[in-house]
């Protein structure tokens, strides 16, 4: 588990859509070169959650600090900025266009030629290249339509897009990274998520996979009713007990569980 400060760190938050409390005074916090698992069953909190630390939604009370500073205003492109990128479930990425022109769709290099702006397509697929072989992808063609890859295979192209960004990224967030895939693509992308661990990255982890999510998490965040019920590490923390905080919103009913 890292000793390192956390570079981020959610304090407080709060936020309601008219009478439904969604996410109700959480504080947590996750570290350079730690996987943060977050748990909870549906209309638990988990995504409003993730979406005021990706800035896609402002929080009603409480603040985000990224490396000691506050984040504000709160919007994608500030959080984006300040080095936290947030990868959707869905993944976002078009099937018509290659895994190139997906890694770098809406920020392409470009040059110019007596005014006259020109892609740099060779640059562009250069870093591409770089940045799956750093992190371990074997995709040879660069040139091929995301289309006719697989799901593992289209959430590391996911993960490299998030990667090539104009500042470098500090928290990665995934949205069920896992979900839609069979056991051995799971594994795959599992073990690129750990990859990034051990390069330093803050990854935070959302997953209905207890048993997966147990296994590769340095320290949970199980959420029930909008609130966090535990936030800590996972040694001690098998199945059963997490279930029974998902279930019940009881750490007593977990049993005792290192902090």
């Amino acid at each position: 588990m890292s000793t390192a400060a956390p570079v981020l760190e959610a304090i407080g938050l709060c936020k309601s859509y008219g009478r439904v409390r969604a996410v109700i005074d959480v504080s947590f916090d996750v570290r350079p070169g730690e996987i943060l698992g977050v748990v909870g069953d549906n209309g638990a909190g988990k995504s409003t959650l993730m979406s005021m630390v990706s800035g896609a939604l402002a929080p009603d009370s409480g603040r985000l600090q990224v490396a000691g500073r506050e984040l504000l205003p709160h919007t994608i492109g500030n959080a984006r900025s300040a080095g936290i990128e947030m990868i959707y479930q869905d993944l976002g990425l078009s099937n018509n266009l290659s895994i190139v022109e997906n890694v770098f769709l809406g920020r392409e290099w470009t040059g110019g030629v007596r005014g006259v702006p020109i892609l740099r397509k060779k640059a562009m697929r250069g870093r591409t290249r770089a940045v799956l072989e750093e992190l371990g992808i074997d995709l040879h063609d660069m040139n091929v339509l995301v289309e006719g890859l697989s799901g593992g295979q289209r959430q590391m192209v996911a993960i490299a897009r998030a990667l090539v960004t104009e500042n470098e990224p500090r928290v990665m967030v995934m949205d069920e990274p896992t979900a839609a895939l069979g056991t051995t693509e799971s594994a795959g992308v599992n073990a690129l998520i750990g990859r990034l661990r051990d390069r330093g990255y803050a990854v935070i982890v959302i997953s209905h996979r207890i048993p997966e999510i147990l296994s590769m998490a340095d320290r949970l965040l199980v959420m029930k009713g909008g609130r966090n019920v535990y936030h800590g590490g996972t040694e001690g923390l098998d199945v059963e007990r997490c279930v029974q905080l998902i279930v019940a919103g009881d750490f007593a009913a977990a049993g005792e569980v290192t902090r």
